[in-house]
């Protein structure tokens, strides 16, 4: 027998030995080109919410009944409950069911009074305890929830400008 053949011979043995004896893999000697694997892609999704709100101006008030609205946005991960209240804002004579502004140049000075509602300016009362928030659910878009706002008529403060600041928080 030829040196190249016993060598062939002797290579062919040896890789079917180590084969039946489980040291190398069948794998390995017969793979497809291009080789391929594959790996897992995880994310793990938090409840988040973010909300943004903006200015209610009831413009200029001479005694009678004004009513204004404006908005507020949250936007929440899909399918996360969530309630908005309001709080009563700066003024130190005001309360949730009957918050105040107070004049700019001395906001300790007399008030003025307004209410914020849910559903319509003849609605509930929108407060920061159970009962008195707005809920919703979300789904990953905006939200918008109006806010309205009355200030009743028969107030006769100072001429000036009056102002408060309310926080809006989402609890979720």
């Amino acid at each position: 027998m030829k040196y190249s053949n016993l060598v062939k011979s002797a290579l062919h043995a040896a890789v079917l030995g180590f084969m039946a004896l489980g040291l190398i893999s069948t794998s390995a000697v017969a793979q497809a080109n291009p080789a391929t694997t594959t790996f897992a892609v995880t994310a793990v999704v938090q409840k988040d919410c973010i909300v943004s709100a903006g200015a209610l101006g009831f413009g200029n008030y001479i005694g009678a009944a004004v009513n204004a609205s404006s908005t507020i946005t949250v936007t929440c991960t899909s399918g996360t409950s969530y309630t908005v209240g309001l709080n009563a804002g700066l003024y130190t004579g005001g309360s949730v069911t009957n918050r105040q502004m107070g004049p700019v140049a001395t906001p300790t000075a007399g008030g003025l009074n307004y209410s914020l509602l849910t559903g319509s300016y003849t609605g509930t009362n929108w407060g920061n305890t159970s009962g008195s928030w707005v809920s919703g659910s979300g789904n990953g878009a905006a939200q918008p929830l109006t806010v309205y706002g009355v200030l009743p008529a028969g107030q006769y403060a100072a001429p000036g400008n009056y102002t408060d600041t309310i926080t809006a928080t989402v609890t979720y």
